[in-house]
C-alpha cells in the first residue's frame, strides 16, 4: 500500500477490479445486493460530475449526514475526488447542533440520508452557505423540493447518478483530476462530539489518514475471502478508517443501516470481522446473562469456570482443548459465537476503554477481543492490538510511524504523519492542543512499556482529585459497575469531595424484568428505582466493586436514577461516552444529597 498517499488512491484501487463484488447493502425488502467494483467508479464518476456542474470544487465544503448504506460512501468518494472537503455528521444531532456545524463548516452542498433528514437541515435556521440538499431516499410525492423559506431546494440522488450505468468505462480525464489531490489537501472536517463543551472540527488532510489506514490492519493480513459488517457510524473516524482499510485489502464491505437490523445481518453475512464499540460487547454480555436463569444460569456458570481456567489459551490466541471445554464450547460458547454469525475470527474494541471484566468474560467464552486506541485529531490510529501482538489491559503497540511519550503528569503526547494539523477557525484552541515542541496533547492519561505497549488509564480532565488529595481514575470503575448485566450505565463523582459517590442508570429491561420475578410492584421508573429492594440489590452490585478497589477508591454512597441515559437525551455522546458535565448537572440535586453530611461523615 506505500503508493497509496491519499483517499483518492485508495480509490482508484477499490474502482478498478472489475466485476468483483466490492460492497453488499441491505436494502428496504429485507434483503441483500451486491455492488461490483465497476459500478462503484460509475456511480463515484457519475455524482461527481453533478457536483462539478454546481461549482464545487477545490476546499469547497459537502456535508454528509447518514446511515451506514452505500450513497455514504459514494458521496465521499466523490466529494474526494473533486478535492472537495466532507464534512460528516451524526443522525442523531439536534436540528440546533447540526445548524452549527453547517453554519461553522460553511457546508456549500448538504446530502442527507431520508426526508426527515431534510426537515431536520430546514429547521436548523439560517444557513447563509447552503445552496443544495440532496437526499438519498425516495422523496414523499405530497414532499416540497422547491427552495422555501431561504432553504435551499432538494436533489434526488437517485437522479443524480441515473447515468452511472453508462459512465463504468474508465475516464483518463477523471482519473487524472482524481490522482490530482495531493496529500497536503484538506480532506474531512470531523466534529468532535466532546463530552463538554462547543464542538470542534478536526481537519484531517488526506496524507493524515492514507499514513493511518495503509498501516493500521496490514498485520492482520485480511484478504478477499474475508468480510466485515460496516455499522458502527461513518461520521465517526474509527468506522470510516476502517472501512477504507478493508476496502484497500479486498476486503467485502456489507453496509448495515441500522443498529437493530446488525442481528438479523449477522446471520446474513456471517462476517470474520467484527469491530465495535465496548457498550456492543457490554450489551451482548448482558444479552447472555439476562436470559439466563435457573439451569441455564448454572450452565453457564460452570462454563465459565472451565473457559476462566482456560483463558491463557485464549489470550495466547490458541484453541483450548480437552473434555470439559468441548462439552462447555457445544453448550455455551458456540451459541455466543453464533450471535455474531459463527465466522467471525477477529474481534476488535476501539472509541473507548474496554473494561478488564468485559475483557476477561469474553475471553472465558473463547473470544479474544483486540483493543485498539486513538483518537479523532490522530486519523484515529495510535496503537492496536494484533493477533501476534497482544496483551490484555492493553491497547496493544504503537503503530510503527507514530512517535508517543508520557509527560511529567502521565499525559500521553504523540506525533507522527497522522496527526491533525489543526481545528477548523479556532485557532486559540489548536495552539492549546499542542506542546511547544509540536507534540499533540491526547488529554488521556497512560504508560508504555518496554515492548511499546500502550495502556490507557483514564482522561486527564476527568481524573477526580478527593479532598485527602489521593487521585481515581473513574473510568475502570464504571466500567467494573457496567459489566454487571443490570446497570446500564454509570458515573463516578467526588472530585474536590472527601470520598467517592455513584450515579447508576438502570438497564431498565432486565431491572424490570428482575422486580416481577421479586414480586416489586410499581408505576412507573421512579417508584422501581426507589423501592427498597432494588435500591438493596444495587447496593450489593457496588460493594461487590468496591472490594476489588482501593480504599480511597470505594464508593461510599449510591444513587439509583429513573432514567436511561443515551445519546439523545445527551448524557452520551454518538460515540457512546459519558458526557460526565452534562450528568453532573442534571443530577447536582443527588450529588447534592451525597456530601450534604461530608464534614462529619465517616470516610
Amino acid at each position: 500500500m506505500q503508493d497509496v498517499r491519499t483517499i483518492n488512491d485508495a480509490f482508484l484501487k477499490v474502482s478498478g477490479r472489475g466485476e468483483r463484488v466490492a460492497w453488499h447493502w441491505l436494502n428496504g425488502d429485507g434483503g441483500w445486493k451486491a455492488i461490483s467494483s465497476v459500478e462503484v467508479y460509475g456511480r463515484v464518476r457519475a455524482l461527481a460530475a453533478r457536483l462539478a456542474e454546481w461549482g464545487v470544487g477545490k476546499g469547497d465544503r459537502v456535508a454528509l449526514v447518514s446511515e451506514n448504506r452505500w450513497e455514504w460512501a459514494v458521496t465521499d468518494f466523490a466529494a474526494l475526488a473533486l478535492g472537495a472537503v466532507d464534512v460528516p455528521l451524526y443522525m442523531t444531532l439536534t436540528a440546533e447542533q447540526i445548524g452549527y456545524m453547517l453554519r461553522d463548516s460553511g457546508a456549500k452542498v448538504a446530502v442527507v440520508s431520508s426526508w426527515e433528514m431534510v426537515e431536520k437541515v430546514r429547521a436548523a435556521g439560517e444557513l447563509p452557505a447552503l445552496e443544495r440538499i440532496v437526499v438519498m431516499d425516495e422523496i414523499p410525492t405530497h414532499r416540497d423540493k422547491a427552495a422555501m423559506d431561504g432553504a435551499p431546494g432538494v436533489e434526488s440522488f437517485d437522479e443524480l447518478i441515473k447515468d452511472a450505468e453508462a459512465m463504468q468505462a474508465r475516464d483518463a480525464e477523471f482519473d487524472a483530476r482524481v490522482r490530482g489531490v495531493q496529500p497536503e489537501d484538506l480532506a474531512t472536517i470531523i466534529y468532535t462530539s466532546g463530552t463538554t463543551g462547543e464542538p470542534k472540527g478536526v481537519m484531517l488532510t488526506h496524507g493524515n489518514l492514507a499514513s493511518n489506514f495503509t498501516l493500521s490492519t496490514k498485520p492482520f493480513g485480511f484478504t478477499d475471502a474475508d468480510s466485515c459488517i460496516s455499522f458502527l457510524p461513518l461520521s465517526h473516524v474509527t468506522a470510516r478508517h476502517l472501512d477504507y482499510a478493508l476496502m484497500l485489502q479486498n476486503v467485502m464491505l456489507a453496509y448495515c443501516p441500522k443498529f437493530d437490523q446488525i442481528a438479523p445481518a449477522m446471520k446474513a453475512v456471517q462476517p470474520t470481522i467484527f469491530v465495535a464499540v465496548p457498550r456492543v460487547y457490554e450489551k451482548v454480555r448482558q444479552s447472555v446473562e439476562g436470559k439466563s436463569h435457573g439451569v441455564k444460569k448454572r450452565i453457564l456458570n460452570w462454563a465459565l469456570g472451565v473457559g476462566q481456567r482456560h483463558r491463557a489459551e485464549t489470550l495466547a490466541g490458541r484453541q483450548p482443548g480437552g473434555l470439559e471445554w468441548r462439552l462447555a464450547e457445544r453448550l455455551v460458547f458456540a451459541k455466543i459465537r453464533a450471535a455474531f454469525g459463527g465466522r467471525v475470527k477477529i474481534f476488535v474494541s476501539g472509541g473507548a476503554p474496554l473494561g478488564m471484566d468485559t475483557a476477561g468474560w469474553f475471553a472465558d467464552v473463547g473470544i479474544r477481543i483486540l483493543e485498539g486506541y486513538g483518537l479523532t485529531e490522530t486519523s484515529p490510529v495510535i496503537a492496536i492490538a494484533t493477533p501476534e501482538r497482544y496483551r490484555i489491559g492493553t491497547v496493544g503497540p504503537v503503530l510503527e510511524n507514530v512517535q508517543v511519550r508520557i509527560a511529567e503528569d502521565g499525559e500521553l503526547e504523540v506525533h507522527g504523519p497522522s496527526v491533525f494539523h489543526g481545528y477548523w477557525k479556532k485557532a486559540q484552541d489548536t495552539a492549546g492542543a499542542f506542546t511547544e515542541d509540536g507534540w499533540f496533547r491526547t488529554g488521556d492519561i497512560g504508560r508504555i512499556d518496554a515492548d511499546r505497549f500502550l495502556s490507557i488509564t483514564d482522561r486527564k480532565k476527568e481524573m477526580l482529585k478527593t479532598s485527602g488529595g489521593k487521585m481515581i481514575a473513574p473510568q475502570p470503575i464504571e466500567n467494573k459497575l457496567k459489566a454487571h448485566v443490570l446497570v446500564g450505565n454509570a458515573a463516578l463523582v467526588g472530585d474536590r469531595h472527601k470520598f467517592a459517590c455513584a450515579l447508576i442508570s438502570p438497564n431498565f429491561a432486565v431491572l424490570e424484568s428482575w422486580a416481577r420475578v421479586k414480586g416489586v410492584s410499581f408505576s412507573d421508573r421512579k417508584a422501581l428505582v426507589q423501592d427498597a429492594q432494588v435500591v438493596a440489590r444495587y447496593r450489593r452490585i457496588v460493594d461487590a466493586v468496591n472490594a476489588t478497589l482501593a480504599p480511597f477508591e470505594t464508593i461510599k454512597r449510591v444513587a439509583i436514577v429513573a432514567d436511561e441515559w443515551t445519546v439523545e437525551g445527551d448524557e452520551l455522546t454518538p460515540s457512546m461516552k459519558l458526557k460526565r458535565r452534562v450528568v453532573e448537572q442534571r443530577y447536582a440535586a443527588e450529588i447534592a444529597e451525597f456530601y450534604k453530611d461530608e464534614a462529619t461523615a465517616a470516610r
